[in-house]
């Protein structure tokens, strides 16, 4: 209903009160404008109002969105953008004004209504919203979804013709802005900035100087900044993570006379998981072994509702970097007291499995147990130990009755067929003062092996349990392949004269079956099983189970890294509600009181309720830690090879575009372009099903896969590029002065309508 409003004079003007009421209930924005059609106000009482809105806003009682529109001092707009940053515990998205004028006043929570459903929005995202306020609550509808901000922009502060420029981080960012206020910092640092003036005289102001970029954690801290990824925790978070750590581990099952052991890296910085086997002596079991998978029990820790679990499902899960790892806990749990230590007492989540001797699980069973571990290897030494390399007092008590236990779990496992990419793993070695020492693929040995089936059985009893017991299921789901990229990559086989039929079941096994019989050369081999994992979904978590494709299993769920991963927390509080492992009021060793401490440990009613909510949100969380993770190992890369400008390297191309193709070095990875006006003065075709160029007079042929000498041209640490050229590469032509206005190169080469002029599309 809107209000009716007294016309004023032309000499009289609306008082304080009036134009205060008027703004609190316009169902629009109220701006000047709006404000004096209310009250009937022309000529020289605009003026009139133009002075008394000013002073009112001098006086605290009104304020101004960039729009010019006027809203009641510590409040909202009616029409604002807004910037997610948290979620409340019905799922609903919390936003905060992305301008907020009121310093003294600190920003309102706003809670955004999602037509479509709640979930969709992450952290970070950004809103066109209708804000409204609602029993001294504010909420807001949203009306479109914004990209992403130019503001909070990561670049270098750079120097071209006497004016400062910011220069992205971001590689795929080309444009540069020009700088109007620097702040405090100099010539080739690291800044945040934010956009300032209009279109066409946009600039960057520098709100923030983060350092010397080639420093150590300069750059995960850039990565850490793009993706909005929390790395601070607050004190009341780091107070409530130390006074829990203090929990007596209460009445357990006692597994300390077991010698459970824990392989991990040897640089692992935190200890989730342990193991143990030993033969079955059940004579209806022969063959077959008895295993304990023992793993951190955060959730007796992190309780539901409180500020470590708030901040954990936050952060959805640890980002792991070359130089340091942003943990979902605080260190005083993630690597203290809830890690897996040898000769400590720990409080554990333990799966109890009785194995076949095909490998297939038996049975299993759920306990909260105190472990002692016997003692935490490396995956080298365990390898070396079991290989004869390397003395070590476990072998003949632990290792090798792990080593029986998992050639039985390993028939399982061949008899599955889950799919068969086995892809290198790129590891950077840094020195004690964080520079780069060297970056190698880590070697994948049989430990590897062991532990990843290790786990997988334990995550395959921890869904099936819950199924049993018809309790809710976080579960790990990895989607068959869409027919879309079944189409294209039987399109692709074709240019091999390989059949691949669509009509059939897709399995893991016909991926596996097609590796296997390819009678090509090591060349084409690469570039088949290149296009196989293009083919491939990504994983995400959700509580509707779609079964695991790449695993070639129907039940799975993520069990055995709760310190890293909320998931995996989930899944525990189901188990402990599922199995009744409640036990009973918390109590602290120390002298404090634990009337504080929520007392109950299992997954709640309402958290049960919005797992759609929780797993889009942990799925989203991860999709940007494996970004931020990559693009960090990426830039340690370039740093790694900006000392080897100049030489010539072997590649593989792992992508083809119109605009020329991505070549990596196969043993230590990054990506670079070979700029197609590179190639040469011919024209070269592009070909989408092939993904290839071919050189129309030459008959030169580049595709993925294909092995190829490439000289290093440039390697730039901060975006993370590299780029290569062939080792004779076409220089462009110098040209007249008129020609350098086209940017002084061969104008055959200039790009015209989009692509450059030595390419034809096909």
């Amino acid at each position: 209903m809107t209000r009716a409003y007294k016309k004023s004079s032309i000499n009289e003007l609306p008082s304080q009160k009036q134009i205060l009421d008027f703004i609190a209930s316009s169902p629009q924005a109220a701006g000047k404008r709006e404000i004096a059609r209310a009250f009937g106000l022309k000529g020289q009482a605009k003026i009139g109002l133009k002075a008394l809105l000013k002073d009112m806003a001098d006086e605290g009682l009104i304020d101004s969105s960039p729009g010019r529109a006027f809203h009641l001092m510590g409040g909202l707009p009616k029409v604002t953008i807004l910037k997610i940053i948290d979620s409340d515990e019905d799922g609903y998205a919390i936003g905060e004004p992305e301008n907020w004028q009121a310093e003294d006043r600190p920003r309102p929570r706003v809670r955004l209504i999602e037509q479509k459903r709640k979930g969709a929005l992450g952290s970070g995202d950004r809103v066109l919203a209708r804000t409204e306020q609602i029993d001294q609550r504010w909420q807001a509808h949203i009306l479109r979804k914004l990209a992403p901000a130019e503001a909070g922009m990561l670049g270098i502060v750079r120097v071209e013709d006497d004016k400062l420029w910011l220069q992205s981080v971001d590689k795929k960012v080309k444009k540069t802005w020009p700088i109007s206020d620097v702040g405090d910092a100099h010539i080739g640092d690291l800044v945040l900035a934010e956009k300032a003036g209009r279109a066409p005289r946009i600039t960057a102001r520098v709100t923030q100087r983060l350092g010397d970029p080639f420093q150590p954690k300069s750059f995960s801290l850039i990565a850490i900044h793009k993706y909005n990824i929390p790395d601070r925790f607050s004190k009341d978070i780091l107070d409530e993570a130390e006074k829990v750590a203090h929990l007596e581990l209460g009445d357990r099952e006692d597994l300390t006379h077991l010698p459970i052991i824990a392989i991990d890296p040897a640089d692992a910085r935190d200890h989730d998981d342990a193991v143990w086997a030993t033969p079955d002596p059940d004579p209806s079991n022969q063959g077959g072994y008895q295993a304990v998978v023992a793993i951190a029990d955060v959730s007796f820790y992190v309780r539901p509702g409180s500020s470590l679990d708030k901040e954990a499902r936050k952060r959805g899960n640890s980002v792991y970097f070359p130089d340091q790892v942003v943990p979902m806990l605080p260190e005083r749990l993630s690597g203290d007291v809830c890690s897996l230590k040898e000769k400590v007492d720990r409080a554990a989540l333990v799966c109890h499995l009785v194995i076949g001797p095909e490998g297939k699980l038996k049975s299993w069973r759920f306990t909260r147990a105190k472990v002692r571990l016997a003692a935490n290897i490396s995956y080298e030494d365990a390898q070396a130990a079991i290989d004869g390399r390397l003395e070590n007092p476990l072998t003949e008590t632990a290792l090798k009755p792990l080593w029986d236990c998992w050639q039985v779990l390993n028939k399982a496992r061949n008899k599955r067929q889950p799919l068969g990419l086995d892809l290198p793993e790129r590891r950077v070695i840094l020195g004690d003062d964080g520079q780069i020492l060297s970056v190698a693929v880590r070697e994948r040995l049989e430990a590897h092996q062991l532990i990843e089936d290790f786990m997988i059985a334990a995550n395959i009893a921890a869904a099936k349990a819950l199924e049993a017991k018809k309790a809710p299921v976080m579960y790990r789901v990895h989607e068959p392949p869409s027919r879309e990229k079944l189409v294209a990559l039987r399109d692709y086989l074709k240019s091999f004269a390989i059949p691949f039929a669509l009509g059939q079941v897709i399995k893991p096994e016909v991926f596996n079956h097609l590796i296997n019989r390819l009678e090509v050369d090591e060349e084409s081999r690469a570039r088949i099983m290149e296009q196989i994992l293009r083919s491939q979904t990504q994983a995400y978590y959700s509580p509707a189970n779609m079964g695991h494709f790449g695993l070639a299993l129907g039940s799975y769920a993520h069990f055995t890294s709760p310190i890293r991963r909320y998931a995996d927390l989930l899944v525990h509080r189901a188990l402990v509600g599922a199995y009744g492992l409640e036990k009973g009021k918390p109590k602290l060793k120390t002298e404090q009181s634990a009337s504080a401490i929520p007392t109950v440990t299992a997954l709640p009613l309402q958290d049960a309720e919005n797992m759609p909510v929780i797993g889009e949100k942990i799925s989203h969380a991860e999709r940007r830690a494996m970004e931020a993770e990559r693009e960090t190992v990426d830039r340690y890369i370039a740093a790694y090879f900006s000392k080897y400008i100049g030489e010539i390297m072997p590649t593989r191309i792992t992508g083809v575009r119109e605009f020329g193709f991505f070549a990596t070095i196969p043993s230590l990875g990054g990506d670079g372009l070979v700029p197609v006006s590179t190639l040469g003065l011919e024209y070269f075709r592009y070909e989408e099903v092939s993904q290839s160029l071919e050189g129309e007079q030459s008959g030169t042929r580049y595709e993925i896969g294909q092995k190829i000498d490439l000289r290093l041209m440039e390697a730039d640490p901060i975006s993370g590029a590299l780029r290569f050229e062939l080792p004779e590469a076409i220089k462009p032509v110098k040209m007249s002065r008129r020609g350098k206005g086209r940017g002084g190169i061969d104008p055959r080469l200039v790009k015209k309508r989009g692509r450059p002029a030595n390419i034809r599309h096909r």
